[in-house]
């Protein structure tokens, strides 16, 4: 069997790579080349300025936020970075 099918693809570009790994998440397997791809198609994105939540988030109301500056930028007053 040649190494290109060996793996299964990765889930965000395609690529076949034999040190691939698997996430599961909400009961769906997902296979990726490497964090980055994981990151884009699994990490949240904050509702206010769009950026990749890749570390602790802020949410509210169904919302997720990056930091406390979006939260309360969005009305949210009481989420906070630090307490």
């Amino acid at each position: 069997m040649s190494a290109d099918n060996a793996v299964e693809p990765c889930a965000a570009c395609g690529n076949r790579y034999d040190k691939s790994f698997q996430i599961i998440m909400d009961d769906r397997r997902y296979t990726f080349d490497c964090f980055e791809c994981a990151i884009h198609v699994l990490a949240p994105v904050c509702d206010r300025c769009g950026v990749r939540i890749i570390g602790h988030d802020l949410e509210a109301d169904g919302a997720f936020y990056c930091c406390g500056h979006c939260a309360r930028a969005e009305g949210v007053a009481e989420l906070e970075d630090r307490v």
